[in-house]
């Protein structure tokens, strides 16, 4: 429950890219750059400092991946289903150098 609770924060910021960035695109031109490198970068910002701060967890990974979901059928169409092996992904490596930093 400890490590649920330690997560949280990095949830939240990526779950608040996930959600308020989309609303921030007005074209396919915005929407690809946010898809792209905003909400990576955030993904992969967070994950570094939870593994940082609490070491490594493939937990994490997995439910950044989880809260991106629902967003495909708010924002996007079936094609962005790819981004949440995308995002998990990235979310597994930031937080496995982020451990390995705390080493």
């Amino acid at each position: 429950m400890d490590k649920v609770k330690n997560m949280l924060p990095y949830l939240i910021v990526c779950a608040i890219a996930f959600y308020v960035l989309p609303l921030l695109g007005k074209d396919t031109g915005s929407f690809m750059l946010i898809l792209l490198i905003a909400i990576p970068l955030i993904c992969v910002i967070a994950s570094l400092i939870y593994g940082m701060k609490h070491g490594f967890n493939l937990i994490l990974p997995i439910i950044i991946g989880a809260l991106f979901i629902p967003t495909i059928f708010i924002y996007y169409n079936s094609t962005a289903w790819v981004y949440i092996i995308g995002y998990a992904g990235i979310s597994l490596v930031g937080n496995l150098v982020g451990h390995l930093v705390k080493r």
